[in-house]
């Protein structure tokens, strides 16, 4: 009898691994992240860039966000690192995440915690097995079934992962689908963790933060994630987010905006490719 496949990530996760890999086909160079590794454990077919979601022109600023963040947050990785002020890194919703793959010089002088639900997380080790990706022993993965109320950093703990030594820890694109309770409960738990440790967490902007025409395209997007059945249930204001993370116990907090990574990572490109606004970017440390 044969094993029963593990389920497949959420659209929303091969979206995102794709639209990493469109960036290094369709835009011009210098590339913000050289990233087609998530589109090979995505394996989508041989006609994956006729998909609607993937058209160059229309899905530009997404994918500008998207490598935009997760850019930035490799780059804070790899600062603490340097610093000495970050000996384990945490991805929590890894999803189809690469950077152990893709920066093993680096990753591999860490302890990198993949956090993800058991099938999908199943499914994509699968997926790198296949191409020859080993497991090697600086990089655990980590099943949480967030559904079934399980606590991740009890599974981190299980995992070897140690609340005592300094830790960057990443949240991208999950902070939407959480609950406002759920979100201050990740930043209070953070703030528990050792000194020198850093949080970087994605945030969706209020609407009314949102100028047009980007307002209604976000409005489109979030009915879309309704009627998929992945509402998106948590938006906050920049100040609203450093003041909860603050009062969560994190000594410091501060808000990078779309503008920030604009400026950092876009500024005359010759394809004026920039990121779309909507989301943000929390930073803060223990």
């Amino acid at each position: 009898m044969q094993d029963s496949q593990p389920a497949a990530p959420d659209s929303t996760a091969i979206r995102v691994a794709l639209w990493r890999a469109l960036h290094v086909e369709v835009d011009d160079s210098p590339h913000v992240l050289e990233d087609e590794t998530g589109m090979r454990i995505a394996a989508p077919g041989a006609h994956w860039r006729e998909r609607p979601d993937m058209h160059p022109e229309g899905t530009r600023g997404y994918r500008a966000s998207i490598v935009g963040r997760a850019r930035f947050v490799e780059d804070l990785m790899v600062e603490q690192a340097a610093k000495g002020l970050a000996q384990q890194y945490a991805i929590l919703g890894a999803g189809l995440d690469t950077f152990a793959q893709r920066r093993a010089e680096i990753a591999s002088r860490l302890h990198v915690y993949e956090v993800d639900k058991p099938g999908p997380q199943a499914w994509k080790r699968r997926r790198l097995a296949e191409p020859g990706f080993r497991e090697p022993d600086w990089l655990r993965f980590v099943p949480v079934d967030f559904e079934a109320g399980e606590a991740w950093w009890e599974r981190l703990a299980v995992a070897g992962f140690d609340a005592a030594r300094p830790a960057v820890i990443a949240s991208t694109g999950v902070s939407m689908y959480l609950t406002r309770e759920a979100n201050r409960a990740t930043l209070q738990q953070i703030a528990r963790l050792a000194p020198g440790s850093t949080l970087a967490m994605t945030f969706l902007l209020p609407l009314e933060l949102i100028d047009e025409p980007e307002r209604s395209q976000h409005a489109a997007v979030y009915e879309r994630a309704r009627a998929a059945g992945t509402p998106f249930v948590s938006f906050f204001a920049p100040d609203e987010m450093t003041a909860l993370a603050r009062a969560a116990g994190l000594r410091e907090a501060r808000h990078v905006s779309t503008a920030d990574l604009t400026a950092h990572y876009f500024a005359q490109r010759s394809d004026g490719l920039r990121p779309a606004s909507g989301e943000s970017i929390l930073v803060a440390t223990v």
